[in-house]
């Protein structure tokens, strides 16, 4: 090494030359006669030729240098020249770029807008120092909403035990505390074997999808829905095809239309209750006519229970399994919303109803269980100790407990903006508030979202993100504090009064010109 820069020596470039490996970073200069110093110089001074249009012939000696400037050439041996001269020079072929890598098409038609464009440009938002207010998803942590401490400490106590596998199903206790809960909410037939553990409920419903559907079969799911349903039938092969749920008769299911959609390729229909995005609970009225249409068409009945200990105004709740006795149902919970621990990753699937007609799918459920291993074990040592212990989402969702309080304060400032309707939720922790097309008209309310975002610093979701089908909805989660709830509501309603004007204004204009 001389004045910073690499010399290759003769040796080892004769070497690269005779084996075809002279390597491409390298500069190659080659001289009619072994140069003196200031002969050297001279040389580098001049343009160097490509390789190509060299002339071997001349060749007396190879240097390799990274860049052209003053260094001490080693001198070769005689032999070395030699040997260099009747070498073989190759140029390695080019490497090709590598051809564009492109996501599956079974991606095509799944989407999660929870977690979609408008979050990421609130990331980079945060990347740039700003300060976001969000009230995009459910995740009680980050809003002080802390587990309960009974059920960290277990956590903690048994995370010794939790470095092995455990059954592919879970681990045998947390497993009978989900068979007991689910025995005490009047569900007939539950034994052990049909409690499976998961990575929070969605892995499992992303289990149970892929053991139903075969490609094209359809899964009949609720507009506005949960959009991860929608994204794991699309996943998983099957169509999702989505039934209306009527805001005008407080979000109950159409049952009209859920009968207009049944096809010989439905498979099964999905029930969100306590709903998400709208915060319903339905009665069991309701849940009896579901029940009698699955029957009759020998569906499978999805359901989908996660909020079934978050209700307000002293609601109950009905496990749909409790009323089907005879119709195969698949129940989903978990601890990420009665027990906030999003993070935990513990949700359960019980198998209840016509188990026998059922026999081959069950299988499919058990092979694809295993096929996964199992269930992250620390998670699932806190799920015997939340059934069985004191059940503190009570005090959050009774009278003067935050949760229900910051429900009343969220619905009362959001249907005080003009333009501005919605259904007070029963249950959940979430809003889908209307925008009345005559006073905010929207075309795109992805971008209207976006721009909410960037205007307010307030982060969103949009309605048709839930697959709703018209841009006239959003959903709003009322988990902040007081204090940044009535901030981030009062932003929106600036914006949208802005939006109010500016839509006036505009439409005033319109008419003059006319």
């Amino acid at each position: 090494m001389v004045c910073g820069r690499l010399v290759i020596s003769f040796k080892q470039a004769s070497s690269e030359a005779r084996l075809g490996t002279l390597r491409p970073a390298t500069a190659l200069l080659l001289c009619g006669s072994w140069p003196t110093r200031a002969g050297l110089a001279r040389e580098l001074a001049q343009t160097p030729k490509p390789l190509s249009h060299l002339d071997f012939s001349r060749c007396a000696a190879v240097y390799g240098v990274l860049d052209i400037g003053p260094f001490l050439p080693l001198k070769p041996r005689k032999h070395q020249s030699a040997m260099l001269l009747g070498a073989h020079f190759h140029r390695k072929p080019p490497i090709p770029p590598m051809k564009t890598i492109n996501k599956s098409s079974k991606l095509a038609h799944v989407l999660y807008d929870i977690r979609g464009p408008i979050m990421d440009r609130a990331k980079q938002m945060e990347d740039e120092g700003q300060q976001l207010i969000k009230l995009n998803i459910g995740n009680l942590a980050v809003f002080g909403f802390d587990a309960p401490e009974e059920v960290q400490q277990d956590m903690i106590r048994n995370l010794p035990n939790s470095a092995g596998y455990s059954d592919s199903k879970g681990i045998f206790a947390a497993r009978k505390a989900v068979m007991h809960y689910t025995q005490a909410q009047g569900v007939q037939g539950v034994t052990l074997e049909d409690v499976y553990l998961g990575n929070g409920a969605s892995d499992l419903i992303a289990m149970a999808t892929n053991a139903l559907l075969d490609d094209g079969d359809e899964l009949l799911l609720p507009a506005p829905d949960y959009p991860l349903w929608t994204a794991v039938t699309s996943l998983s092969g099957g169509t999702p095809v989505h039934y209306l749920c009527d805001e005008a008769n407080g979000w109950i299911p159409d049952l009209d239309d859920i009968r207009s959609k049944i096809t010989p390729r439905t498979k099964g229909i999905v029930v969100i209750n306590p709903n998400n995005p709208t915060g319903v609970l339905y009665p069991d009225h309701v849940l009896r006519e579901i029940i009698a249409i699955a029957r009759k068409h020998g569906l499978v009945i999805l359901a989908d229970e996660v909020y079934d200990k978050v209700l307000y105004d002293d609601v109950k709740h009905t496990a749909m399994a409790s009323l089907s006795n005879d119709v195969l149902t698949l129940t989903f919970n978990s601890l990420s919303k009665s027990y906030r621990a999003c993070g935990y990753r513990a949700g359960w699937l019980v198998v209840t109803g016509d188990k026998q007609a059922a026999s081959d799918y069950i299988e499919g459920l058990n092979m694809l269980a295993n096929m996964r291993l199992c269930a992250n074990v620390p998670g699932q040592w806190a799920i015997q100790t939340a059934l069985g212990g004191y059940q503190s989402i009570n005090d959050l969702v009774r009278e003067g407990g935050r949760l229900r309080h910051q429900r009343d304060l969220a619905y009362e400032l959001i249907t005080a903006i003009p333009g501005v309707t919605c259904v007070k939720p029963q249950a959940a922790l979430y809003m889908f508030p209307r925008l009345d097309p005559e006073v905010y008209p929207i075309e795109d309310d992805r971008q209207f979202f976006l721009q909410l975002l960037e205007a307010t610093r307030v982060m969103l979701v949009q309605g048709t993100g839930f697959n709703w089908p018209r841009p006239d909805h959003f959903r709003i989660v009322f988990l902040p504090h007081e204090p940044d709830l009535r901030e981030a509501i009062g932003r929106i309603a600036k914006f949208l009064e802005d939006y109010r004007n500016k839509h006036s204004k505009a439409q005033a204009e319109s008419l003059t010109a006319e």
